[in-house]
């Protein structure tokens, strides 16, 4: 059995290694929450069909229960999905949650994270990576031991399966541990605002996991080619909309997060038979870059704004936010590829210069999702008062 809490290898400081614009066949689909477009989100039924339907990848989100049971579930209340109620957070595992049923047929339990490894590494599934959302209303002291023990049970583990863990992190509080308590496992920022990547997660991250709007911007564009260039990934959510899929396919990014894996997965080999099918065909072919409000700029001011007032105010920490200390580490990944002039956390935290519009709503985290993942921004089901009630509901 390999140890609990190896101790991290630090990577020597290199010159970045450009990463080349992927073509249509060699990007990736990772599966929202699984094939969760049909089936209960967060199961092992909607995992399981989403790796059947032929998905490279899993995404699913972690919360730790009051004895320390790491489960699969977004958000931090059982109310939304589930005949469970009330924070995860306060109840224990055993003899409550692992009762709770979804609500959405096929009706499923909660699966555990212990039991999704499991399904990971059965032999015809130790292709498919798994992109974890850690949301940030858990303390990673205790989540992020209790996820090491259980991957440290599968030997050769640090080839066979932490390179194919992704850690999301929404919250650098959560940088120090994961270097700590699972440093073999990829860093990914999780988010919608590229000045927070700059500050505060570009040198400890590998890759930055963006919401598909953002990157529709021209600095949004700039950005994915400077990700490219410097050796950074880039992976798009929530990508349901055909043409956003079309959309997401010619940036050449690393990997698309979908509920509709069966969709993704069959217009991607469409279109790597025939190059014209990712063409957006007719009007939309013109309209499409204008076609939500999403994609303006005063939409993204408004996202940072939001995502900063989450993460100050729902994070298990509260408070401004701050540098990861890494100390303990002789070195930082790839810290020589920071660019010398980023935005500075002053600049990007000072309330005096983001108005602290979420900060009210945020203050009750029965009720309020870390989620901004949450934010889900999807076409079949945006507008400017739904997306604001997702915030505080």
């Amino acid at each position: 059995m390999s140890s609990l809490n190896p101790t991290p290898t630090p990577t020597p400081a290199h010159t970045p290694t450009p990463i080349p614009h992927r073509k249509p066949g060699e990007i990736e689909c990772w599966g929202h929450r699984g094939a969760s477009a049909h089936l209960p989100e967060n199961t092992l039924a909607s995992f399981r069909a989403a790796i059947k339907e032929g998905c490279d990848g899993i995404e699913s989100d972690v919360h730790a229960t009051s004895d320390g049971v790491v489960l699969m579930f977004h958000d931090p209340t059982l109310d939304r999905t589930t005949d469970g109620k009330g924070l995860i957070k306060n109840q224990p595992w055993k003899g409550v949650i692992e009762n709770v049923r979804t609500v959405k047929e096929p009706i499923q339990p909660i699966p555990l994270f212990e039991e999704l490894i499991a399904l990971l590494m059965e032999p015809e599934n130790q292709h498919v990576t798994l992109n974890i959302d850690c949301k940030m209303q858990n303390d990673p002291e205790r989540l992020f031991p209790e996820m090491a023990r259980i991957i440290a049970k599968y030997p050769n583990n640090a080839q066979t399966l932490s390179p194919r863990i992704i850690l999301g992190l929404w919250h650098p509080l959560f940088i120090q541990p994961a270097y700590k308590y699972l440093p073999n496992c990829t860093r990914y920022h999780i988010g919608f605002s590229i000045p927070i990547i700059k500050s505060y997660f570009w040198k400890y991250c590998r890759g930055f996991s963006v919401c598909f709007p953002i990157l529709m911007s021209a600095e949004g564009q700039k950005f994915i080619s400077e990700c490219r260039e410097k050796g950074k990934e880039v992976t798009v959510w929530t990508v349901n909309d055909e043409n956003e899929m079309r959309t997401a396919i010619s940036w050449g990014v690393k990997a698309v997060l979908t509920d509709r894996v069966g969709k993704f997965v069959e217009l991607k080999q469409a279109i790597v038979e025939d190059a014209a099918q990712m063409k957006i065909s007719g009007l939309s072919r013109l309209t499409f870059p204008w076609s939500s409000w999403r994609y303006y700029s005063v939409a993204h001011t408004w996202m940072l704004r939001t995502q900063l007032d989450v993460m100050r105010t729902v994070c298990y920490q509260p408070g401004e936010l701050e540098q990861p200390d890494l100390t303990e580490f002789s070195m930082v990944e790839n810290a020589d590829q920071v660019e010398a002039e980023q935005p500075s956390p002053a600049e990007i935290s000072n309330p005096a210069t983001i108005p602290s519009s979420a900060t009210a709503a945020a203050q009750d985290d029965g009720k309020v999702d870390n989620g901004l993942e949450d934010i889900r921004l999807e076409s079949s089901e945006m507008n400017s008062t739904s997306i604001i009630g997702k915030v505080a509901a």
